[in-house]
């Protein structure tokens, strides 16, 4: 097969060999150099498929590479958790408005806590706001436990209903 003829393939179905690599392994850069793979095994193996099944052909493969570099060892040792990945780009786009809605319902949240009487005002900023542990929070307040979970499932209520009544407003 001539180099014209396989890059008409490879303009064909480059997007699709790419959505396959990246679904399974959800990493921009790693997606495209299993899709370049894809494409170089193809073409030293061209011969072995028929013309009216290179869709298929060519998809297999990209499964199969795809399948072998998460198990490959690499992998395994260079995975970073918490690395950022493309993927996040592509699902949660960036919205200026619904960034803001966030900021905004945040701040209204955490003013509707810091308005809460006490006991359910100290144990909701603790908790909520500062990120502490039940655990934590009983040991700092010399309270038991289920005294602790107590109020902050009836703060948690509290809030909820406030939120509730100014959003019927």
């Amino acid at each position: 097969m001539d180099n014209n003829k396989f890059n008409l393939i490879m303009k064909k179905y480059e997007r699709l060999i790419f959505t396959v690599c990246f679904n399974f392994v959800k990493n921009y850069d790693d997606a495209m150099n299993l899709s370049q793979e894809t494409f170089i095994s193809a073409y030293y193996n061209i011969e072995k498929c028929d013309e009216n099944h290179y869709k298929e052909w060519l998809t297999r493969i990209a499964i199969n590479k795809s399948k072998d570099f998460l198990k490959s060892a690499y992998i395994k040792k260079v995975s970073v958790v918490g690395e950022d990945t493309f993927s996040e780009f592509i699902t949660e786009k960036y919205i200026p408005e619904k960034e803001y809605i966030m900021t905004e319902n945040v701040n209204k949240l955490k003013e509707k806590i810091l308005n809460l009487k006490e006991p359910y005002k100290f144990v909701s900023r603790m908790y909520f706001l500062e990120e502490k542990s039940i655990s934590e929070i009983s040991e700092a307040l010399n309270r038991p436990k289920k005294t602790v979970q107590t109020q902050i499932q009836r703060a948690r209520s509290k809030l909820k209903n406030e939120l509730l009544e100014e959003e019927l407003k």
